[in-house]
């Protein structure tokens, strides 16, 4: 069997702090048929979410890129096929075969078996387990030179929460409340909860797997934090939006402890 394409870290924890989208790489079969140029790619996957699961002595990073396999969509839409599937850009030279998509599927499954093994063994651990489901979204769709998406369907945090179990909504709630209320520069950030996004396959996997012992919570940063366009990173914005993600983390510890 192959490497898989993604890094599972284990520790001492009841987070798990995952970045799905970080990745960049294509199995050559893929990269052979792929329309889209680097840059292309790059702008519509999450770098740098990969720096932010430190915050968790558990975490998933995958290298693969969306592009080829979305683990954050229903297995039946996780490969990429039409326009459609993929704010409509044209995507192949000419459209994958079934074997190739059969065998990206084979990754997905994967993943999922590898994800559940490792929450299993936080709650054998711990007793339960929060996942925190780090992305990124664009907020300059217009072009590098055109005005901002309106800030008020565009929160600079976006929790996603829609499929969480009621009775997790004190750990959700002291999550949310400690993103918000920390300083970020002169003012505090914009977090709102299913604004744009209410979280994808797999937080929905995880909170229903999962609802009696633990949740996920998709973590959405819009990209304040990097030039979509370029891919030129702000280090001091990521490093502050971090810092802050730590914090939260540590209180879901403190109200994870009180349940």
């Amino acid at each position: 069997m192959t490497e898989a394409p993604w890094i599972v870290t284990t520790g001492d924890d009841s987070i798990v702090a995952t970045a799905i989208h970080a990745g960049h790489s294509l199995r050559p079969e893929v990269e052979a048929l792929t329309k889209l140029s680097d840059a292309e790619r790059l702008r519509e996957e999450d770098p740098f979410t990969d720096q932010w699961t430190r915050v968790a002595g558990n975490s998933v990073v995958v290298d693969l890129s969306r592009f080829e396999l979305d683990i954050n969509r229903p297995r039946e839409r996780a490969v990429y096929v039409t326009p459609e599937d993929a704010w409509g850009l044209d995507l192949w030279k000419s459209e994958p075969s079934a074997d190739l998509v059969e065998r990206s599927l084979e990754i997905y499954d994967r993943f999922y078996d590898d994800l559940g093994r490792l929450c299993d063994r936080v709650v054998e651990t711990h007793g339960h387990v929060v996942v925190l489901d780090i992305h990124s979204y664009n907020h300059r769709r217009g072009g590098p030179d055109a005005a901002v998406d309106d800030p008020e369907l565009n929160p600079e945090v976006n929790l996603g929460t829609e499929s969480i179990a009621s009775s997790w909504s004190p750990v959700v709630a002291a999550f949310t409340k400690t993103m918000s209320e920390l300083p970020f520069y002169d003012d505090t950030l914009d977090v709102r909860t299913n604004v744009k996004f209410r979280g994808g396959a797999m937080s929905r996997w995880i909170n229903a797997r999962y609802q009696d012992v633990g949740c996920s919570i998709a973590v959405e940063m819009k990209k304040i934090y990097i030039d979509e366009w370029t891919g030129v990173l702000e280090e001091g914005i990521a490093a502050s939006l971090g810092n802050i993600l730590d914090s939260a983390a540590e209180t879901v510890r403190k109200e994870l402890a009180s349940r």
